[in-house]
C-alpha cells in the first residue's frame, strides 16, 4: 500500500513531530503516547517527522536514537518518516507566495529593540527599507483580529495575534526556516486532521492558523495536554538536561503515561509487556479524562 495516495481515504491523520536535539524523555514520551493512542482508537494514521531544522543543536545520531526508542517502546508510526531537512524548497516556495502577495517582509529589527517595545513587535520594519548589508529576518504580516479554535480539552481559546505577538518570523536572521512556517507547510503536506501536543504551545496555535488561512490551508483539529515539570517547577525538556528515557523500563514508562493522561489504567496492565498496555489503551482512550491543567509536576502522579 502506497502510504502517501491512500492518505485521502483516511478520516484521522495525527503525527507527533520531535526535534532531534536530544534524546526523549518523559514528557516528549507522553505527547508521543497521548497522539499515538488518539490516533489509533479512531482507526487512524499516525505518521513521524523529524523537526530538524537547526543543525547546531542537533546532535549526530539523535534522530535515529529516537526511533529506536520508540520502536523499542511498540510505539510504531505509519510509512515513512519526513524529515524536515529534506523540505527546504518547499518552505522557499512557500516563502515566494507570501512575498509575491506582500504578506511577509524583511525585518532587522533585535530582541533589545523588540523588548523595548513591550516584548510585541510592533511592525515597525513593515514600510522600511533594509541596508543590503544588514541581516535581517522575514516576518508575515497580521491582521487586527480574533483567531479562535475549539481545542478539544481546554475548549475555546483565542488570540488577537497582531495585538498580543505581532508579525512573527518566518525565516530567521541566520537563514534557517522558523518552526511556525515548517509546521504549517508540512501539516498541510502530510494532511494532518489532528494535532495532540503540549500545552506549551498553545499560544502558537492562532499564529498557525492564521499562516493557515492566508495559504488557503486546512485547519486541524488540536488538543494541548498538560507539560511535565520537574521537582522544581521547570519543564521537562531537552534544553532543561531532562533525563532521557530508558527503553528497558518500557512498560513502567508507558503505565506511567497513562496515569498522567487521566486514563486510570487498571493494576493487573502494571507488567504487562508494552504492546498489550497501548493496546488496552487504544480500546479504552478517553480524550475528556486528560486534565485541564497547563502542567503536572513530575512527582505528583509519577510512582
Amino acid at each position: 500500500m502506497n502510504f502517501q495516495s491512500n492518505q485521502t481515504q483516511v478520516n484521522y491523520i495525527g503525527r507527533f513531530a520531535p526535534s532531534p536535539t536530544g534524546p526523549l524523555h518523559f514528557g516528549s514520551l507522553i505527547a508521543a503516547v497521548a497522539s499515538y493512542v488518539d490516533a489509533k482508537s479512531k482507526n487512524g494514521i499516525w505518521v513521524l517527522r523529524m523537526e530538524d531544522l537547526d543543525p547546531p543543536r542537533e546532535p549526530p545520531g539523535t534522530a535515529d536514537l529516537i526511533l529506536d526508542q520508540l520502536s523499542t517502546l511498540g510505539i510504531r508510526w505509519d510509512g515513512e518518516v519526513l524529515y524536515q531537512s529534506s523540505r527546504i524548497s518547499a518552505y522557499r516556495e512557500i516563502l515566494k507566495k507570501l512575498s509575491k502577495e506582500e504578506l511577509c517582509y524583511p525585518c532587522s529589527c533585535t530582541r533589545l529593540q523588540i523588548k523595548a517595545m513591550g516584548s510585541v513587535y510592533n511592525g515597525s520594519c513593515r514600510n522600511r527599507t533594509i541596508p543590503l548589508h544588514k541581516k535581517f529576518a522575514i516576518r508575515v504580516k497580521t491582521f487586527n483580529d480574533l483567531i479562535g479554535f475549539n481545542d478539544k480539552i481546554h475548549g475555546h481559546h483565542q488570540q488577537n495575534v497582531r495585538k498580543e505577538v505581532g508579525d512573527f518570523i518566518v525565516l530567521r536572521k541566520d537563514n534557517l526556516f522558523a518552526y511556525q512556517l515548517a509546521v504549517v507547510v508540512d501539516d498541510s503536506y502530510q494532511k494532518i486532521t489532528d494535532v495532540i501536543r503540549g500545552y506549551d504551545l498553545i499560544d502558537s496555535t492562532p499564529r498557525q492558523i492564521h499562516l493557515q488561512k492566508v495559504l488557503g490551508f486546512k485547519t486541524p483539529k488540536y488538543a494541548h495536554i498538560p507539560i511535565v515539570l520537574d521537582g522544581k517547577g521547570h519543564k521537562l525538556s531537552k534544553q532543561n538536561f531532562a533525563t532521557p528515557i530508558e527503553p528497558k523500563n518500557g512498560n513502567k514508562l508507558i503505565f506511567q503515561s497513562l496515569k498522567y493522561l487521566g486514563q486510570n489504567p487498571p493494576p493487573s496492565i502494571d507488567r504487562a509487556s508494552t504492546n498489550e498496555q497501548l493496546e488496552w489503551a487504544i480500546s479504552n482512550w478517553d480524550i475528556h479524562a486528560i486534565p485541564k491543567l497547563a502542567n503536572i509536576r513530575e512527582n505528583s502522579k509519577r510512582m
